[in-house]
């Protein structure tokens, strides 16, 4: 059942990002995307807590799970306005099918690096322009 979750995710992500016209870059559309898997990875996070109950393991990982399929449609449209964010969509997209605690690193640097403002100019090098 969670794969066909993920599978229909993408599926809505793709057509959503068919559709788009113009719109946010793919970096805002990433940033996005990472707000969920940030949520994501704290709820995963909570569910392995020394002393959670059961119950309350599962109701986090159903909430991260949900939390990372969340993000996958946003991937999408990130890697349809930009082919560089393919990776993170991929990434994501594993989750139907890999543990996500296997994924943490790659996502974490994936979601680092859309964080990050890469057109920051910490110097003026054109004064006079």
């Amino acid at each position: 059942m969670r794969r066909s979750l993920i599978a229909a995710g993408l599926l809505v992500g793709t057509m959503l990002s068919l559709s788009a016209c113009g719109g946010s870059g793919g970096q805002a559309l990433a940033q996005k995307a990472c707000g969920y898997v940030k949520v994501s990875l704290h709820d995963m996070a909570e569910s392995r807590l020394p002393g959670e109950s059961a119950a309350e393991a599962q109701k986090y990982q159903n909430r991260a799970d949900l939390e990372l399929r969340d993000a996958l449609p946003l991937a999408a449209d990130a890697n349809s306005a930009d082919g560089s964010w393919n990776s993170l969509m991929t990434t994501i997209s594993e989750g139907a099918t890999v543990d996500e605690s296997h994924l943490v690193p790659a996502l974490k640097a994936q979601c680092e690096v859309a964080n990050t403002n890469i057109n920051v100019n910490p110097q003026n090098v054109n004064p006079d322009s």
